[in-house]
């Protein structure tokens, strides 16, 4: 289990994150002062603190200096108030993962932490090798590399990600990353990050496709207090919080028209000035951005400027999508199902013939993301220590039963007309097996229909129908 260390003087606070961590997964032990912080750390190893900028005895600077120093392996995420949002900046990069402002958010606070541990195993498994995760120095990749989803493998496909990344990580161009959503674009983005001289520094990642129009401008470049209603606070925006590192721009072709041309211009003289504020600020900032449309058909369109897509396309690598990795989907799935064990302490050590067989047949739409959730469910509903098609999502199962099923009547009716006449039964076998795994997927949810059809990925009024096809009411 994960250990967090929250360092907090505000006692509820810091007893509100420690029940809410625990109730997700964490082991969590809390601290109101530095010297206490620094005891337990001292005793006990701990994945990430979470440590409160203003504290009663130190501040978190001096924590910060304290941790990296002392225990380098232990991330670090900086609790701050507005008016303490420049100093965070300053902590990113000193070493800091990322900070979170108060007043706290449930949802934010999981999804940095998720994001720094993901980080944090990157780098450890990064040390542990004692080489860089791609190192341009070696002559072969290890074969089993990974950053957070996107495992590097043995096909042909992700050997020439691997030299792609390995010949661009060094130098300072900006990249475009092409491909499906799923497939592993921002892992791929953090690899060049880590794989090259800017690696210390942050990396900022930015999902485009989230933005609106009113507030890309504000999250891109920052604003000063009071420069616009509703500016409550001043807020450092990505362009100077990934100042010295990467800032990785996901989904970029949703930009509308008039934030591509405030880009264009940052990027040309590498300057950025909050709104507000006349003051400008120097950036040192490499830009990695990634899309799943076809940019030069947008620009075509008059929806992407030409001369930003010429800004960025200094160098492109194209992500290939799941079903064109061959044994790679073999790999990944292995590669999930142990982090899937660990989240679910489960102990699932294999994949029956015919799941393998399904994997390497199914299209894989989602790609990775959508192996990945897969793997995460069918570990939870493996009987034993082998995930087998009862464990499947039914669009999974029934489709390749369907496929498989289909594929042998057409081929083989003429020569074995004996198939027509199993056919009731086959079918009858597959529905069988659905209601199997819809009555298992209840069992473990007590019957809350909300929650199984979540699992079993359908909406509810599918999930009715095929209970009441079952007589389960």
């Amino acid at each position: 289990m994960k250990k967090i260390l929250i360092i907090d003087d505000e006692v509820n606070i810091a007893l509100l994150l420690s029940k809410f961590l625990t109730r997700n997964g964490f082991e969590v032990k809390t601290a109101s002062n530095g010297t206490t912080a620094m005891e337990y750390l001292k005793n006990e190893d701990f994945t990430l603190v979470l440590c409160d900028f203003r504290l009663e005895d130190t501040d978190g600077r001096e924590m910060l200096k304290n941790i990296k120093n002392q225990y380098p392996k232990t991330g670090v995420i900086i609790i701050t108030g507005y008016s303490d949002i420049k100093m965070a900046v300053e902590l990113i990069k000193m070493g800091a993962y990322d900070y979170i402002t108060k007043p706290l958010y449930p949802d934010e606070i999981l999804n940095t932490i998720n994001k720094a541990i993901e980080t944090q195993h990157a780098l450890l498994d990064d040390e542990q090798d004692n080489e860089p995760i791609i190192s341009s120095k070696s002559k072969e990749h290890k074969k089993n590399t990974s950053t957070g989803e996107f495992v590097f493998g043995t096909s042909r496909a992700s050997k020439e990600i691997l030299r792609q990344i390995d010949l661009v990580a060094p130098t300072n161009y900006s990249v475009i990353i092409i491909g499906d959503s799923g497939t592993g674009k921002e892992a791929v983005a953090k690899s060049i990050h880590l794989n090259s001289p800017r690696h210390n520094n942050p990396f900022i990642a930015m999902d485009c496709g989230s933005l609106t129009k009113e507030l890309a401008a504000s999250e891109f470049f920052g604003h000063e207090k009071g420069s616009f209603t509703g500016a409550l606070y001043t807020k450092i925006g990505h362009f100077e919080m990934a100042n010295g590192g990467t800032l990785f721009l996901d989904e970029v072709g949703n930009l509308s028209y008039d934030i591509q041309a405030a880009l264009l211009r940052t990027v040309q003289e590498r300057k950025v000035k909050r709104i507000g504020s006349t003051k400008e600020i120097d950036l040192d900032v490499r830009i990695i951005v990634a899309t799943n449309e076809n940019l030069q058909e947008s620009i075509q369109k008059g929806r992407f400027r030409e001369d930003l897509y010429h800004r960025f396309n200094e160098f492109s690598i194209y992500m290939p999508p799941l079903r064109d990795r061959g044994n790679d989907i073999i790999l990944l799935a292995n590669h999930f199902l142990v982090i899937a064990n660990q989240e679910l302490s489960r102990n699932v050590t294999t994949f029956s013939p015919e799941v393998i067989d399904c994997f390497m047949n199914y299209r894989w739409p989602g790609n990775i993301r959508e192996l990945k959730n897969v793997i995460r469910r069918a570990t939870l509903l493996a009987e034993g220590n082998e995930i087998t098609m009862k464990a499947l999502p039914l669009e999974i199962s029934n489709r390749m039963m369907s496929f498989d099923y289909n594929n042998h009547i057409n081929t083989h009716t003429s020569e074995m007309p004996e198939i027509k006449e199993n056919r009731h039964d086959l079918k009858n076998a597959a529905l069988e097996a659905e209601f199997e795994t819809i009555l298992r997927v209840l069992k473990e949810v007590n019957f809350n229909k909300t929650k199984a059809a979540e699992i079993l990925k359908i909406d509810r009024k599918t999930l009715y129908n095929k209970m009441k096809a079952i007589n389960l009411k």
